[in-house]
């Protein structure tokens, strides 16, 4: 696997040898020094030209990054509407194992880039496009402290959807059932895990992307009762597994809810969860 420091001489060489590129910079997980590096850290690199389209109709110059394992272009897709304007980006994932992610930014962009890229950091910028900067920050993925009414809401929709994954259960529909379980409701329950965490260490930090850092954050025994939420592999597993997200949910909010001094409908829960009860049983005598 090429070094970091070989990897950056060579995102230089190739960026300073097109006439269309006229800065590089650094975005990304690179960029925040709070992110422990590792094998898997992409290289979120920005190229800003003077002529995409020279540099999209052409594109050997591709070639000097590397052999592919395989490669994506998203502005390109069909089935996933792009979003980034004018922007273009390779995301290119190397036999080595080295991944590079290159955005193509119009210098007519150069806003929009920076407005998404808290992280931005100057590679190489001879003209100085890039010297008004911010500090890199992760103030904007923060975890943002919620109201009454916010927590309420959370609440109110976990415990609503629960009762549809009941009834894909009881109906032997496993993909609805398993499909409203981690997408809402269990989203619901992470949601309430980061308002906890905020609540205990501060506000002033981030999870990640996908929360990828809560179970860093929570107790050994509240992270194993958070993962064996995540057994779908039966419909016995995705029963127990409902059971289990019900009960967790429960608890964190009654423990979230005293400490914020907020409102938690505690009826409603136990109704729903005696209400999944009822079904799981007829489920089983029935089955």
């Amino acid at each position: 696997m090429r070094s970091e420091a070989e990897m950056f001489e060579l995102i230089l060489r190739v960026g300073q040898a097109l006439p269309q590129v006229e800065a590089i910079a650094l975005g990304g997980s690179r960029g925040n020094p709070a992110v422990l590096p590792d094998a898997f850290q992409d290289y979120d690199v920005v190229y800003l030209v003077n002529d995409k389209e020279a540099l999209l109709q052409d594109r050997s110059w591709l070639e000097s990054f590397g052999e592919v394992l395989i490669r994506q272009t998203p502005e390109e897709s069909s089935l996933f509407p792009p979003s980034l304007g004018e922007r273009f980006t390779f995301l290119m994932l190397f036999k080595d194992g080295n991944r590079i992610d290159l955005m193509l930014t119009p210098l007519t962009a150069i806003k929009e880039w920076q407005a998404d890229e808290p992280f931005a950091k100057a590679l190489w910028d001879p003209k100085g496009l890039l010297k008004d900067l911010p500090t890199p920050s992760d103030r904007a993925f923060w975890l943002a402290e919620p109201n009454n009414a916010q927590f309420q809401d959370c609440c109110n929709e976990f415990w609503w959807v629960t009762t549809y994954v009941v009834k894909g259960l009881c109906r032997k529909e496993y993909y609805y059932a398993s499909d409203h379980l981690y997408e809402i409701c269990q989203k619901e329950l992470r949601r309430l895990l980061a308002w906890q965490v905020g609540s205990e260490d501060g506000w002033q930090q981030s999870l990640g992307k996908n929360d990828k850092y809560l179970l860093q954050k929570l107790t050994p025994e509240l992270g194993a009762k958070l993962l064996r939420c995540q057994d779908f592999s039966s419909p016995k597993a995705l029963w127990q597994s409902l059971l289990a997200t019900q009960e967790l949910f429960h608890q964190v909010a009654m423990r979230f809810a005293h400490s914020q001094q907020f409102y938690y409908d505690k009826k409603t829960a136990v109704k729903v969860q005696s209400y999944t009860q009822r079904w799981y049983n007829d489920f089983y005598q029935r089955s």
